[in-house]
């Protein structure tokens, strides 16, 4: 078991953990996301985000929620290796996989003060935005690193070695 497996935690495990950071008036943070490869541009954001609270909880999607957004070919990492990857950064404090392909149902449960995503979502398409602002939060959009994305990632390795065994 990794030191930072404890940050790897259920969906009934986040019901209690934010009952509890609510509590202790804790200023929840959340974002979602693939994290497939993990890059400088997921690190910045991230970085960025936790900044915004006091505590930074990271719904992953599952292998099956991003196959259902992304197509067969993704993800690279599967689920709980990318898990482990985001766990193991300082700036993330808890890590919950979802199944479905937007995390609705989770920010709902973990209520978070401050929902968090890229700057390339209009703030009227994030998924929860309504929910956290009816409840008294509010919706940060972060500037992404420019010029990297997992996508292209896959694009240059593919231009680089094609059919090449390595």
């Amino acid at each position: 078991m990794t030191p930072f497996a404890e940050k790897i935690v259920t969906f009934s495990e986040i019901t209690v953990i934010a009952e509890y950071l609510r509590e202790e008036g804790k200023t929840i943070v959340f974002t979602n996301g693939c994290f497939d490869l993990l890059h400088v541009g997921h690190v910045t954001y991230l970085s960025a985000a936790a900044e915004l609270g006091d505590v930074l909880v990271l719904g992953l999607n599952s292998d099956v929620s991003v196959k259902s957004i992304k197509g067969e070919k993704r993800p690279v990492i599967h689920q709980d290796q990318r898990a482990i990857v985001v766990a193991a950064l300082q700036m993330v404090d808890y890590v919950v996989q979802f199944d479905a392909p937007d995390p609705l149902t989770l920010i709902e449960t973990v209520r978070p003060d401050v929902l968090v995503k890229g700057a390339d979502w209009a703030e009227h398409a994030i998924v929860g935005a309504d929910v956290v602002k009816a409840k008294g939060g509010r919706v940060a959009r972060i500037d992404l690193a420019p010029g990297i994305s997992t996508t292209t990632i896959i694009q240059r390795i593919g231009a680089l070695y094609g059919k090449e065994t390595l």
